[in-house]
């Protein structure tokens, strides 16, 4: 089942996140760490009520932000659609122990369905240029590579911005 977050969630949330830095940083994918994503990130999805989460059997093993705000870091890039009714993708997780069961395609599906629902002309999203798994994911999804962009708390490599139009 997906539900919006709650407060109480937070906990969980993170210990999701932090088990996907663990697994990704010993895979050589320097995406996440001790600064992102944080308690402080996941308080402020859940007061724009943006985050949501994948429960199975009443326990929180995925999560998604579904956002209607454009970071500025985005604003350099050239979308394929105007900068007016568009959705963007952050935070994707489910935890290792539960990757390739399709929760992340049942997360990014039911985010593609949230945006079909609600008139939005296109999904936004950014993926670490590291982590080719990522980018083959979007990318099989219909997903267009665009641009880079830098978060340089996270690394020193760039961030692929992807888009679909829908």
């Amino acid at each position: 089942m997906i539900r919006i977050a709650e407060e109480k969630d937070i906990q969980p949330i993170l210990e999701i996140t932090k088990a996907c830095a663990k697994s990704m940083i010993s895979s050589g994918i320097y995406q996440w760490n001790e600064h992102y994503p944080n308690t402080s990130a996941f308080r402020k999805d859940i007061k724009r009520e943006e985050l949501y989460v994948l429960e199975i059997n009443h326990a929180i093993k995925a999560c998604i932000v579904i956002s209607t705000f454009m970071d500025s870091e985005y604003e350099p890039i050239k979308w394929l659609t105007p900068n007016v009714n568009n959705i963007y993708i952050h935070r994707l997780a489910v935890h290792p122990q539960l990757q390739g069961k399709g929760y992340a395609q049942q997360l990014m599906h039911f985010a593609e369905q949230f945006a079909i629902d609600n008139n939005y002309s296109s999904i936004r999203l950014d993926t670490f240029s590291q982590n080719k798994r990522n980018q083959k994911f979007y990318e099989l999804r219909g997903y267009k590579r665009l641009g880079d962009i830098y978060f340089p708390k996270q690394s020193k490599f760039p961030f692929y911005c992807y888009e679909l139009v829908l």
